[in-house]
């Protein structure tokens, strides 16, 4: 799998890439959208991602019942255009966030939801794009992004098993084998047992991609987890003080959350460490506490080895216990003193 985006990169085994969501939680501030890629990058997030739409091209302004929310959702009562009017981040202020954020050393990348919007962020020379859930039916909109050339994160928030597969193979067909899969609940905010986390590694295995979360969910903890189960990428939603309220306001972290969540993960990146048999220099010390063969009695020369004069004790210094079944019944080459470590050369042969 290739898949890097700036300093991320697969063949990093341990390294989990962590995005913060602005989304509409600046506000309609611009100055709140500069403080919160501050805070995004004091807490220690590797990215900071934002959303490219208007209410127009993402929808129309009708108050039809197919526009208006009524699902038991936060949004409940607005048509879908008045959310996305409240919610988009203007485009204006992108390039120069974007600027913001990589002389901070964040990476900056968006959610484009049509060909504009992809057209803009190439223009801005964004590293990746993100699919949203929501889109991830939308196959001619992924196939234009994904023909692109830069690396594309999906979530399959509302995929069933084949629209996955529409959506792997479009990247595909276009010549873009740069894909991740993020799990993720569509629900804001997400219960913790519609998380399904179980599905990170099953993802990988079958489209043979990156894979990650996207968390709703109102706490730290199935981020964490997920870093267990096998997440490269997890993405939250970031806001710098919930009381400036918003659309995603909810389900979103401020920032001493975001950076207890970054620290475990981390903590979790360090917990995974590597698949080797090879002992470190540590466990080879503490080694001496391990079982092995002992006399426990005084032995004379040419006196029988029996499960009374010898034993498997702590330390390590003699034979291993493996070896005892070849010893007992065997006679002593010398005189042994108690508590000392078995060695072949005290065996006669």
């Amino acid at each position: 799998m290739n898949f890097k985006i700036g300093n991320f990169n697969t063949a990093e085994e341990n390294k989990i890439f962590i995005v913060a969501e602005l989304s509409a939680n600046h506000n309609h501030s611009f100055d709140i959208a500069v403080q919160s890629i501050k805070a995004i990058k004091a807490c220690g997030a590797d990215a900071v991602k934002v959303q490219t739409y208007t209410a127009d091209t993402l929808t129309i302004d009708s108050d039809k019942d197919y526009f208006k929310i009524q699902q038991g959702t936060i949004w409940d009562g607005a048509t879908l255009y008045q959310l996305y009017q409240t919610a988009y981040t203007p485009w204006d202020w992108q390039p120069k966030l974007k600027q913001l954020a990589e002389e901070l050393g964040l990476t900056f990348f968006s959610t484009p939801f049509d060909k504009s919007s992809v057209d803009f962020l190439e223009k801005m020379d964004v590293p990746a794009y993100k699919i949203a859930s929501f889109e991830i039916v939308d196959i001619p909109l992924i196939e234009y992004t994904a023909s692109k050339g830069k690396p594309i994160i999906i979530s399959t928030g509302i995929a069933t098993e084949d629209e996955i597969r529409d959506a792997v193979d479009a990247c595909i067909r276009v010549g873009n084998n740069q894909i991740a899969l993020l799990k993720c609940t569509s629900e804001y905010p997400a219960q913790i047992e519609d998380a399904n986390l179980k599905m990170i590694p099953l993802l990988k295995s079958k489209y043979n991609v990156v894979t990650g979360l996207s968390d709703h969910t109102l706490s730290t903890t199935v981020p964490i987890a997920a870093a267990a189960m096998g997440a490269r990428i997890i993405e939250k939603h970031f806001i710098i003080d919930k009381k400036i309220g918003g659309p995603d306001s909810s389900f979103s972290l401020e920032p001493e959350e975001f950076k207890m969540m970054v620290d475990e993960i981390r903590q979790v990146e360090k917990a995974l460490g590597h698949i080797n048999f090879e002992l470190s220099d540590k466990i080879k010390k503490s080694r001496m506490f391990a079982r092995s063969l002992f006399a426990v009695t005084d032995i004379a020369a040419g006196e029988i080895f029996t499960e009374t004069n010898i034993r498997s004790i702590r330390p390590s210094n003699g034979l291993q216990p493996k070896h005892l079944k070849d010893i007992l019944g065997k006679k002593a080459s010398a005189n042994i003193e108690k508590g000392t470590p078995l060695t072949w050369g005290l065996i006669e042969r």
